[in-house]
């Protein structure tokens, strides 16, 4: 059993889609037990909050029996990384507008902070770290750390949303090979494309290792 450590359902769908072909079940956190503690991520890079979190929700379900504990914890940090902003907002991407803000408050302030930027120098990449941790099958050995996989997209940011799917910064982020939002292709698309999913190609590859 793989654990994905997010309560982000859009991103959980996304990732047990592109590991729907392995051999292994994944779950999201409603398997763990509940917890009013929020995860501080206090890192300054996506590898590091990856990690934070991965070892945070590796942590949680050392609670459960043994026998319904997942094999293994994968947690990531993403976020859009834009050139003419020194790379905001990185990892504060979807806290970025404030704490609690949604995707149109932080869609918003991005096209404000950029509203004097020309279409030549809006490039921006969106960048997601997978950390996978082993989660110990007895007794509360230690959470290990077994390997991280990184994805890196480039494109630019457009001067107005377009599109319906997707979300976040998807209707603002025109992909280069494509030339078109996120947010305007289909999923399986974005999949192949997207930051988390080249980071989960490689999480496969090395995954498929260690089975």
């Amino acid at each position: 059993m793989l654990l994905v450590g997010t309560g982000n359902q859009h991103k959980l769908g996304e990732i047990s889609s592109i590991l729907g072909d392995l051999p292994i079940e994944v779950v999201g956190t409603g398997v763990l037990p509940p917890s009013h503690e929020e995860i501080e991520e206090t890192g300054t890079t996506f590898p590091a909050n990856a990690e934070i979190k991965a070892r945070a929700f590796a942590e949680r379900a050392l609670a459960l029996p043994a026998d319904e504990r997942p094999r293994w914890v994968i947690a990531d940090d993403s976020g859009l990384c834009v050139d003419a902003l020194d790379g905001a907002p990185g990892v504060h991407s979807a806290r970025y507008a404030g704490p609690g803000a949604d995707s149109e408050a932080n869609n918003s302030k991005l096209l404000q902070e950029l509203r004097e930027v020309s279409e030549g120098r809006r490039d921006a990449a969106f960048v997601c770290s997978i950390c996978c941790v082993g989660v110990p099958a007895e007794g509360d050995g230690p959470i290990d750390v077994l390997f991280t996989s990184e994805g890196r997209c480039g494109g630019r940011i457009a001067f107005e949303p377009y599109g319906e799917g997707g979300f976040g910064y998807d209707p603002l982020f025109i992909e280069t090979s494509t030339g078109v939002t996120f947010a305007e292709l289909s999923a399986d698309e974005k999949n192949r494309r997207s930051h988390r999913g080249l980071a989960l190609a490689d999480f496969r590859a090395k995954l498929l290792e260690i089975l």
